[in-house]
């Protein structure tokens, strides 16, 4: 890194000291990922790439955001029936999650966005933000708990051709990851199958059960201008949330 560069840099990992003094950061962006199977077309890092390509591109236009170390393992006990899944137990991720608010805490840092790109992370994150802001009120947190789902609903009405962009390792997370790491993706290798899953009750499966390619939906209908049409939106959703919380010093709390 040049000089000149160091004021632009707000990756924690490449910063030096006197980076840290001069960032002027007064809140964080974490992203929380997974390493697991995503079929024989997509990396097992896809979960913790995608999530912390988003936590930069925020970062990058929003002021004083520092970007944490992506966490690269979640709870992904339920994709273990792929090799390799290297998971955590919810209850150590909850603990991990805790630890690392307390210390950004410590430092002063009272402010942060949670990218989250695995749906075993979900129930760990929201049991440990919660249990934490009741024990420190003064610690904001926010989460973009499912990137997929979110992402979905802002692209417009028709962009998804099968299960609505959805699955793992399907069109939509397939169309992010041309977006965001072309170079990892191998689309001759891209096969998947939509299950039959029940619409309003969940049942709680092992993702053997759903696949055998360790891929949901169908990843052979994914392409770049999907991918970037969810990432930019996504993106600008997230800048428009920091700024508009910045405004207001992350205060939700009912006016009378």
């Amino acid at each position: 890194m040049l000089y000149g560069e160091i004021l632009s840099e707000k990756r924690l990992l490449r910063l030096t000291g006197h980076g840290i003094e001069a960032g002027g950061f007064d809140k964080a962006v974490l992203a929380v990922g997974s390493t697991e199977s995503h079929g024989e077309h997509l990396p097992h890092g896809t979960d913790t790439l995608v999530a912390s390509h988003l936590a930069e591109a925020v970062a990058e236009r929003v002021e004083g955001l520092l970007v944490l170390p992506a966490l690269p393992i979640g709870m992904s006990a339920h994709y273990s029936s792929f090799p390799i899944a290297v998971t955590l137990t919810t209850e150590t991720l909850m603990r991990v999650l805790r630890e690392v608010f307390a210390s950004l805490l410590n430092h002063g840092i009272k402010k942060l966005l949670i990218v989250n790109g695995h749906d075993g992370n979900i129930p760990a994150i929201e049991a440990a933000s919660r249990e934490f802001r009741t024990e420190h009120p003064e610690m904001r947190i926010a989460v973009l708990e499912a990137w997929w789902v979110t992402a979905g609903e802002l692209v417009p009405e028709g962009t998804f051709e099968v299960w609505d962009g959805l699955g793992h390792g399907g069109e939509g997370e397939t169309s992010m990851m041309l977006a965001v790491a072309p170079e990892l993706v191998e689309m001759e290798r891209a096969r998947g199958v939509v299950p039959d899953l029940p619409v309003h009750v969940q049942v709680k499966w092992r993702f053997d059960e759903l696949t055998p390619y360790a891929v949901t939906g169908d990843p052979t209908k994914a392409t770049v201008e999907k991918g970037r049409l969810m990432r930019e939106a996504l993106v600008d959703l997230l800048v428009d949330f920091v700024e508009e919380m910045d405004g207001k010093d992350w205060d939700i709390a009912a006016k009378s």
